[in-house]
Order: C-alpha cells, then structure tokens, then sequence
C-alpha cells in the first residue's frame, strides 16, 4: 500500500538525480524570459507551470521571471489573467506574493532593437543579473520567431552564464520551411542551446515506454517483427474546433498531431536499446528510426472531416466547416490514420498505424502492441490475440490483454488483462505536469526530452510529400459524424494491413468496477 506523497515528495527523486549534476549549481542566479507573456500559452500554461515549480522549492534558489510582449501590461495585469489558472490554495497566498514579487515585465517590439536593449537593462538590473543564467521561452506565433532569435543573440545573450531558447512547435510546416527554421537557430545559437519542446515527450506514460522495454527482461524477445502483428498509436479528442479552426485549418490534423506526437512515441516503441540515457545517445537511435521509414503515400492513408451530428447536443451538432473561422469549402483534415513501415531488421513487415483525430466518441492516447496469433490453437479458434496496452491519456495505465481459463466447470478461454492502474496502484502520488518535467529538464541541461534537428527534418521528410499532394490536389476527405469512431474506411485500412479488432472485450478501469 503507497503513503500519501506530496508534490515535492513526488519531485523529490527527481530533483536529485537531476541536480546532481556538476555542471549545474542550484545556487546560481536563473533568469527565466517569457517571450509573449501576454498570449494564452503564457497565460495558461508557462506561468501557472513555474508557479507549481516555485511553490514546492523545486527551482533554484534565485530564479527571476521576465515577461516580455507588445502589450503594455503590469505584473499585476498578469497576475490577474493567470490566477484563474494556477490552482492556488488559501495557505499557499503568502508563498505566491514571493513569486510574483520575483516577477518584472517589459513592454516592447518583437522586431525592434530598442525594444530588446531595454529588456537586457532589466535582465541587468535584476540581482546579480550580470552572471545570472538566461533561459528564453518563446511562448510566441512562428512568424515572429526570426526577429525575436535575432534580437536575443544580438541584445540580450549573458555573457558569464549560460543561454538556452524553449521554441514551441510548429517548428515549420513542410521539410523546407523547417529547414530555413533550422538554419536561422543554428547560425545564432549552438544546438545544445536550443530546446525544441514537444510537450508530449513530457508525459508520464510517454516516459516510461523506455524503462518498460529496456528495464524489463520478458519484454525483450518479443519486441519484434516474429512477436509483433501491428502497432497502433492513438490520439483522440471528444470535441472540434470550438472557433479556433482558423487556427487549425493553416496546419490541419498530420501537423498538429501525427507528425510530432505519434511519431515520437513510435520512436520510442520502435527504436534499439540506447547506449545509455544521455541526451544525444537517445536521439541517436530515434534518428536511425525515422531514417527507416519511406515517406508517407496517400496510399497508405485515410483522410476525414467531422460533420454534426443531429442528434447530438451543443456543438456536436456543427460541423468542421461551420465554425465561423474556418475557410468556406476548406478540405483540411481534422481525422487522419495512416500506416508507416520501419525498414529493419527488428520490425521489417510490422505496420505502425498512427491515428488521430477531433470530434471523435472518446478522449484517449495510447500505444497498443497487438501480438501475432498464437500457433497450434487447441481451442476451437476462441482465442484472441495478447495486446500491450500503454494508455498516455486520460488515467494513465499498462495492461496486457490475454487469455485464461473462464471460472467455473467450464474449459473455456476467456479474455482478460494483467492491469497496472496508475490511478489504483499509486493512489496517493500527483503526477506532474508535461511542462513541469520539461521545464525542470530545461534549467538542468537535459535535451533527452527534446527534438534535435536531424530528428526534425526525417519526421518532415516522411510526410512532406503527402502534405504537399493534398494540399495541391485539394483532397476531399472523408465525412465522419461527430462523436463517432471516425471514417469506416479507417477501420477498412488497419484491416487490410493486417490489425484484428475483435470488438469482444472492453479494458474497465479497476476503480471503476
């Protein structure tokens, strides 16, 4: 049975093997510049994020926080919009004065000398602001992110600590455009100094795929195209555009979820066993991964678009294409699944499904394993085939499906699962936010969790042909109801490559029984 932890308990382990680092003093002076501190990322995620990390002592001792955007606005103008973010409790009100007491903003031009000279007189004026460490969060649209580098490199660099820039995806919209993004970063700052945040890398379950496959023995012989019949990444969402779709319509479904999310996590499932857990020995064999796997065709992919649904209520009864911001006619996808192929020797011949999708019946995130049948069945066909199960999201959990003998006379096989609940089995432990880990892992000089560049442009490689195909051919994607399962010919496509969905058992979550 666990003992209730707490937050910092949680952190506890963490903090330590992070901060026993000799390149990293928690004594030093941190400096952390929000670059677009006026916009909903900042206000919704970076400041509540640092906040947590503040209350619970998890940061160094001196850390500073520097809003910077176009907005003329107070600390008390963020602190208001902010507030109704940050889960504040009522014995925690004296420890959030110190935070924000911590906090300074500057008001300025993204694309404008003046404007960065001032903040850099801020970044001085702050104590010991002239050897302090400088961490950059550019929580900003990508339009602005050449003048804002620029500016950094040219104005605001510490001289006697170090430099690292957070830049948020999209980081481009097709292999060229990320490329130029690449190449603009490079010639400013050295890829040890760039943090690609992905945000998904930071989850708990998306983390723990690398101590479940190289931390566990039975794992390993079966980790392979003999075992393996086909892999399925999942990412759905219950709701639609709900008026951002203008938004979502310049990226669309493969850009905003399967060419970052999905395949990062099939990297994770797919790739050998890492040298160690450094940063780059990590990233090394990710790369080797995509380097594997062919560009994506439309082929091997199903494209769709929700439409309402009659019966439904509130906005399950408008359609993609009723949401006021959304282009008229717009072929944009808001559903695609699409099967890809690693070319070697452990998974030659597996097909690694990714699917994804707004407007769909039910909230979820997961990598599933579906195992080959089992050979010589002695059991008149009534077997199904061992899934592993990772659930990311909601109610993070690992189950195996399997068969066992049903209770009673009867000698008959029955489905059902070996189940590690994290919400049962650590029932008193807060598991920390995606961006909490990042940011942590930021401060500490750990890039594991982060994108570098090659990895960058072979995840660019594999689908910008697709991408460029239908939006030059305007492809017409294929209606599907909202709240429902997504396009028929989706299930008609992990079919024909060879995934068997059985639709008899359903995985209950233990607390729910």
């Amino acid at each position: 049975m666990s003992l209730p932890l707490s937050r910092s308990e949680v952190f506890g382990e963490l903090r330590k093997e992070l901060y026993d680092d000799e390149t990293f003093h928690q004594s030093d002076v941190h400096i952390f510049i929000i670059m677009g501190a006026s916009g909903d990322l900042a206000k919704k995620k970076i400041y509540p994020t640092l906040w947590w990390l503040f209350k619970d002592g998890l940061l160094p001792e001196q850390t500073y926080f520097v809003g910077f955007a176009r907005s003329d606005l107070t600390v008390d103008a963020i602190r208001t919009a902010c507030l109704p973010h940050m889960k504040v409790e009522e014995s925690e009100t004296e420890r959030m004065e110190a935070f924000f007491k911590r906090n300074s903003y500057v008001s300025g031009k993204y694309n404008e000398d003046a404007s960065f000279t001032k903040l850099h007189e801020n970044l001085l004026s702050l104590p010991s602001g002239s050897e302090a460490n400088r961490l950059f969060y550019l929580a900003l649209p990508p339009s602005v992110y050449h003048d804002v580098t620029k500016n950094i490199r040219h104005h605001c660099m510490a001289t006697k600590g170090w430099n690292r820039v957070i830049v948020e995806k999209p980081f481009g919209r097709d292999l060229q455009s990320s490329e130029e993004l690449s190449n603009h970063l490079s010639s400013l700052f050295t890829e040890d100094q760039i943090y690609r945040i992905d945000h998904y890398l930071g989850k708990e379950m998306v983390q723990n795929l690398m101590v479940l496959r190289f931390g566990n023995r039975i794992f390993g012989p079966i980790w392979n195209r003999d075992s393996v019949a086909s892999v399925v990444l999942t990412f759905k969402e219950p709701f639609g555009t709900q008026g951002r779709g203008g938004y979502f319509d310049d990226f669309g479904i493969i850009r905003d979820v399967m060419q970052n999310h999905l395949l990062q996590m099939l990297c994770l499932v797919a790739m050998e066993k890492p040298a160690s857990t450094s940063s780059d020995d990590v990233r090394d064999e990710k790369v080797k991964v995509l380097k594997c796997i062919t560009p994506l065709t439309l082929d091997n992919a199903v494209l769709g678009q929700y439409v309402g649904n009659p019966e439904g209520e509130g906005d399950a009864k408008l359609s993609y294409l009723d949401d006021p911001t959304v282009p008229k006619g717009s072929t944009t996808a808001t559903y695609c699944a699409a099967v890809l192929y690693v070319h070697n020797e452990r998974w030659d011949g597996v097909p690694f499904i990714l699917r994804c999708g707004k407007a769909l019946n039910e909230r979820k995130a997961e990598v599933r394993l579906q195992f080959k049948d089992v050979p010589g069945d002695i059991f008149s066909s009534q077997c199904r085939r061992n899934e592993l199960v990772v659930r990311v999201q909601p109610n993070e959990a690992i189950y195996a499906k399997m068969m066992t003998k049903k209770p009673g006379v009867y000698f008959s096989p029955e489905e059902t699962e070996l189940d590690l609940t994290y919400r049962s089995r650590y029932k008193d432990v807060k598991l920390p936010d995606a961006y909490e880990r990042l940011i942590l892992d930021v401060f500490c000089g750990s890039q594991m969790h982060f994108v570098r560049s090659d990895e960058l442009r072979e995840a660019w490689r594999i689908f910008t042909p697709l991408l460029h195909q239908i939006e030059k051919e305007k492809t017409p994607p294929i209606k599907y109801t909202y709240g429902s399962r997504g396009p028929a010919e989706a299930d008609e496509l992990l079919k024909r490559v060879g995934f068997r969905y059985a639709g008899t058992y359903k995985w209950v979550e233990p607390n729910k029984l």
